[in-house]
């Protein structure tokens, strides 16, 4: 199976041919993948180099013209070190893009804290007007490439090289009821469905399954859970990004939250991508010690 970034090279090279409005901004990550995409289009395929915050304003300029840019490197790189750019020049001017990451919490380990980010949808979240996706597999990165690709607004489409083995439907809007129990609701972000639904094998409890996260789809939260609640959410990045979203939901109803997500403490290892999710307590064994505790 390819993964997401493969998907999106691929995918992102046929919207070129497709939309003359697109236009694709690079700061060296993944020019390979583009050299045919930049030969036949020369003028709508632009690497600026190591630059990231000429990333961002190269393509805060272009939506100033009417196209629709696509801005891509690793997320560090992305969100957390040009937000200035990404605060003032889309968000202050009003414009849309589309940013599409790599690298997610810790893809690449042995890259170093540098090439971490776990807390890009928590920066992200400070700013007005942002859609946010979390695929968890390529075929749902593809779908909500091209339904980002066609709007107008602020999107940012979150890629990892950790996948769930079976794709979803994806909408780009509303969560998906994978489960349903009596015990609760757990909501699983992206990548992390796959681990969610062995960790709660057996369990009285509804899963529901997140893609888009920013707008977060109360409705779905509240029908889940009924007239009163227990809900967890599992995501793939800092911990507590989206529990004060599952409490404005549910601000009425008498509930409990608990987020488990990549903990605050960094962690000073390299290793690989399942022993960090081990150490972060999202690996399938330590899930289902923290649900079953909470629940």
């Amino acid at each position: 199976m390819d993964t997401m970034r493969d998907r999106f090279i691929a995918t992102a090279s046929r919207l070129l041919d497709e939309d003359p409005r697109l236009a694709l901004v690079l700061a060296d990550i993944s020019t390979a993948g583009f050299e045919q995409a930049q030969r036949r289009h020369p003028d709508r395929v632009v690497n600026v180099g190591i630059r990231e915050q000429l990333l961002i304003g190269a393509g805060g300029g272009i939506a100033l013209t009417g196209m629709r840019p696509i801005m891509h490197t690793f997320a560090s790189f992305l969100v957390e070190r040009p937000f200035e750019q990404v605060k003032l020049d889309f968000g202050h001017q009003d414009i849309g893009g589309v940013l599409v990451s790599a690298g997610a919490s810790y893809d690449w380990p042995a890259g170093g804290f540098t090439h971490m980010s776990p807390g890009d949808v928590a920066l992200l979240d400070t700013l007005d007007g942002w859609t946010v996706h979390v695929p968890g597999h390529p075929d749902e990165a593809e779908a909500l490439l091209r339904h980002a690709a066609a709007g107008d607004d602020r999107v940012y489409v979150r890629l990892s090289l950790q996948s769930n083995g079976e794709a979803r439907p994806v909408t780009g809007d509303r969560f998906l009821t994978v489960r349903e129990g009596r015990g609760g609701v757990v909501i699983a972000v992206g990548p992390m469905l796959d681990n969610v639904l062995a960790a709660t094998e057996g369990l009285d409890v509804t899963v529901l399954y997140a893609t888009t996260v920013r707008p977060y789809d109360r409705a779905a939260v509240r029908a889940a859970a009924g007239g009163r609640a227990d809900v967890v959410i599992v995501e793939p990045y800092l911990e507590g990004t989206s529990t004060t979203a599952a409490n404005d939901a549910l601000a009425d109803v008498p509930h409990r939250v608990l987020g488990i997500g990549v903990p605050r403490r960094e962690l000073r290892r390299y290793g690989t991508v399942d022993e960090h999710l081990a150490a972060h307590g999202l690996d399938p064994a330590s899930l289902r010690a923290r649900v079953s505790a909470f629940l």
